[in-house]
């Protein structure tokens, strides 16, 4: 019954928000309230075990975050758990307001148990689906959920107005408690198993064990034009995605418009965000929605297949649902092709701002690696680094560190490009694989331009990495495989429309360049999103110095900052 009354209150949210569209006189911005109480949930089941959980307000995944382009957004965090916590709002770009921006020990240290903490930031200059997720420890196994931002007042999306929407939101789920096989993997020094399913809105769906009561279904009305915001928030998969019978206009990635173009299936790494249309133009039947993980490396995944349902209305729940035929999951080609297909709308109302000129090129390797542990099973723990540098996390939030003038917490002197060029995605390396270890982050003039060369490297093995830039979006300009050539491969960037983003995958054993304006001062964050990755090291982050007047530089913090 609960369920279907906060189905009924999102119906009836959405419904005020569609109307509110054809209103031509403009509103003033509203300001967004709400309530986190952060709790652990006895006896959660899936797959026929049940295991207690932490979640927000007791919801598996969260509440939705409703606001619309302009709202400000109170979010207050009450910490009622046994972890520390906090939430990182995850492409919102916090103009000169890291403290709301949420890692820890990254721009705030962490919630502690009984205490609470305001989340209050403004929507401006966005739009569309991003998502909220806890980012400490692996709490965002299931501490996450979506954020839905609408246009303006008077506002129309830029693609055909559908019938109704629904949240996809992609997650997995381990039979056991992931805080302990985590703590117990890092002390072997190895990477903990992998999931157990993967999750569509917090359900596995009926190929599972005792799941078919755990299967997420969306009716649907023949005829009619639905939007799906698609969200990734799995830790460690990039996912297929397919809807058996039916094509997908993708119009929006990341909370940006893109030129929109139609495919049977959409690749999406763990923290980006997805918008499709589909048209309910087969035959009144069921049909499953589904996903499972794409991987062209030799690394272990939970290739298991997850799936939902889409309902035409009218048709009996006995009608057994068709399945879409989703790639191969080492379909290296078919995910290319999907990647190379984005684009920015780019139309005189959402220009692509391309920065044609560069003020500092930045070359980062991406490596795996193993360092000495006397206490691990092998004597080494694996371990992750950019320009062989592994990240260590300080005990006070950077953010502050750096507000108030706090020495030694860290460096200013992470490397523009790696210590020792090799020949990046040769044979593997399985030698030499130690890193040195450090909280360095690159210090970077306000406002000027960055193109960032992000290169795979086959230390151990090669593999795709998903990278999140905190505070900003970047544009990619290019990808390949292989060694980034810098002679011949900035000839061939896209200069005009390419994709913009908050997170983009690194293929495997290549390179991704990514090209953006520091225009927002303050500490951020920037790590492969794949949580084991960052777990072993896979982060650094920028210092974005003050402009030159007050309106170009950080705000002070608020008044209840958790105190470290």
């Amino acid at each position: 019954m609960a369920m279907k009354l906060d189905s009924y209150l999102q119906l009836f949210f959405l419904g005020c928000f569609y109307f509110s569209w054809f209103l031509s006189s403009p509103a003033e911005a509203a300001v967004r309230k709400y309530q986190f109480d952060v709790i652990r949930v006895k006896n959660v089941s899936r797959l026929c075990h049940a295991k207690p959980i932490v979640t927000v307000n007791g919801r598996f995944p969260g509440p939705t975050v409703y606001a619309r382009e302009g709202d400000r957004v109170l979010v207050d965090v009450t910490n009622y758990a046994q972890y520390n916590i906090s939430i990182h709002w995850h492409g919102l770009k916090q103009f000169r307001n890291g403290w709301a921006e949420g890692p820890a020990y990254i721009t705030q240290c962490p919630i502690k148990t009984g205490h609470s903490y305001t989340y209050d930031f403004n929507v401006t200059g966005q739009r569309g689906t991003l998502w909220w997720h806890a980012h400490i420890l692996w709490l965002r196994a299931t501490v996450y959920g979506a954020i839905v931002i609408m246009p303006k007042e008077g506002r129309m999306f830029p693609f055909p107005q559908p019938h109704g929407e629904t949240k996809i939101i992609l997650g997995e789920w381990w039979n056991s408690d992931v805080e302990t096989l985590v703590n117990q993997a890092n002390k072997l020094g190895l990477p903990p198993p992998t999931s157990d399913s993967h999750t569509i809105n917090g359900k596995p769906g009926p190929l599972f064990p005792c799941s078919s009561k755990h299967t997420f279904s969306m009716e649907v009305e023949a005829g009619k034009t639905y939007l799906l915001r698609i969200i990734n928030a799995a830790l460690n998969d990039e996912l297929f995605f397919a809807i058996a019978g039916h094509n997908m206009t993708v119009v929006e990635i990341d909370a940006v418009y893109t030129k929109p173009f139609t495919t049977r299936v959409i690749l999406i790494a763990p923290g980006q965000t997805t918008n499709v249309l589909i048209k309910a133009d087969q035959p009144p039947s069921r049909y499953f929605m589904a996903a499972r993980p794409f991987m062209d490396a030799p690394v272990p995944v939970d290739n298991k297949t997850v799936t939902a349902i889409l309902h035409y209305k009218g048709i009996p729940n006995t009608v057994l649902p068709s399945m879409p035929k989703l790639p191969a999951p080492n379909n290296t080609n078919v995910a290319l092709r999907y990647n190379n297909r984005l684009r920015s709308l780019n139309s005189p109302q959402f220009p692509a701002k391309v920065p044609l000129k560069v003020d500092r090129h930045l070359f980062y390797t991406v490596g795996l690696g193993a360092n000495p542990c006397s206490s691990c099973q092998n004597g080494t723990q694996l371990t992750a680094s950019l320009n062989n540098i592994t990240f260590v996390m300080p005990k006070v939030g950077l953010l502050q560190a750096h507000y108030f003038h706090i020495k030694g917490v860290f460096k200013t002197d992470f490397p523009d490009r790696p210590p020792v060029p090799f020949n990046y995605t040769g044979v593997p390396l399985t030698a030499n694989l130690g890193t040195s270890l450090g909280t360095r982050l690159s210090k970077v003039a306000f406002n000027s331009t960055i193109e960032l060369v992000l290169q795979d490297t086959n230390l151990l093995t090669v593999e795709s990495h998903p990278f999140h830039l905190h505070g900003f979006n970047f544009f990619v300009v290019g990808s390949g495989v292989g060694n980034f050539d810098p002679s011949k491969d900035p000839a061939k960037f896209n200069l005009v429309d390419p994709p913009e983003r908050n997170t983009v995958g690194v293929p495997t054993g290549g390179w991704t360049a990514i090209r953006f304006r520091a225009d927002n001062p303050g500490v951020w964050f920037m790590h492969c999103h794949l949580e084991l990755h960052t777990m072993w090291g896979l982060k650094m982050a920028f210092v974005v110095e003050n402009g030159k007047s007050p309106e170009e530089s950080i705000i002070p913090p608020p008044k209840d900052l958790p105190p470290c």
